[in-house]
């Protein structure tokens, strides 16, 4: 647990473990502390890094500037430099995906090993509007619970999880939606992804890559992910039936076990 200055604002990170170093990114309404079960898998065989973003966990808001994912890339950089890794396995999810996918296109030297979770080439209309209906939600903690947090999950998945389900709401709906600096990140968050696009970069993205789509993602829907998956050159494109956006917690053992499978595996092909 400690803070990486970025040209003076605070980035705040964790170092789990020893061994071939991987870094997971977080996606846009998570922080280092949404790891918390997946630490021990992916730390017993891996050094694994954890960073908040600007406007995430206990790195710095940034309500003075406005921003997009070039900020994010980086500081990303500036903490992977800090740290004196020249070359990384990188892990994205949603916001950490995309801003996975640029850091790759754009440094391509620094990243060994690309995965991607529900991420997408470019913010498109339908996901703007998705943003702009959680901006107009934030003063009212149910009204945004309903609004953003039920399309995360598969059917089925918040239909036979009735008790976990309503756990998460009264958590959300009286701690974390009432916390206004938490809910007005989110809405800079959201704003910095709006003009977010990189599909005539993925080309110079040269990392071995796996992507990550789900069937029942309305947020970034598997036609989403194909289209990353031509992009990118020999990208290798995972679909996973009955599951929605938050597949790591739908299916937590797949979720690691593509993470530590594509990370740990020496074989290189036939």
């Amino acid at each position: 647990m400690a803070i990486y200055q970025h040209n003076g604002r605070k980035i705040y990170y964790e170092i789990h473990g020893e061994g071939r170093p991987m870094i997971v990114l977080n996606g846009i309404m998570m922080s280092t502390a949404s790891w918390k079960m997946f630490v021990p898998a992916l730390s017993a065989g891996n050094q694994l890094i954890l960073m908040d973003f600007f406007d995430q966990g206990q790195s710095e808001k940034l309500t003075d500037v406005k921003y997009d994912h070039s900020l994010q890339v980086e500081a990303l950089k500036g903490l992977l430099e800090h740290l004196g890794h020249e070359k990384i396995n990188m892990i994205g999810v949603s916001y950490g995906g995309n801003t996975a996918l640029k850091f790759a296109a754009e440094h391509p030297e620094m990243v060994e090993r690309l995965i991607i979770f529900h991420a997408a080439p470019d913010t498109g209309s339908w996901l703007r509007a998705v943003g702009k209906s959680w901006a107009m939600s934030i003063d009212d903690p149910e009204n945004f619970y309903n609004t953003a947090i039920p399309v995360i999950y598969s059917p089925e998945f918040y239909n036979n999880n009735p008790e976990w389900i309503a756990e998460r709401k009264q958590l959300l709906t009286t701690q974390t939606f009432k916390d206004m600096d938490f809910m007005n990140a989110i809405v800079r968050l959201s704003e910095s992804a709006e003009k977010y696009d990189i599909r005539d970069k993925l080309c110079q993205i040269t990392a071995r890559t796996m992507i990550v789509s789900a069937e029942y993602d309305l947020l970034t829907p598997p036609s989403e992910q194909k289209a990353l998956k031509d992009g990118i050159k020999d990208a290798e494109l995972v679909h996973l039936p009955g599951c929605g956006h938050a597949s790591m917690y739908e299916k937590p053992t797949l979720f690691l076990s593509f993470v530590l499978g594509f990370v740990n595996s020496d074989f290189t092909g036939l």
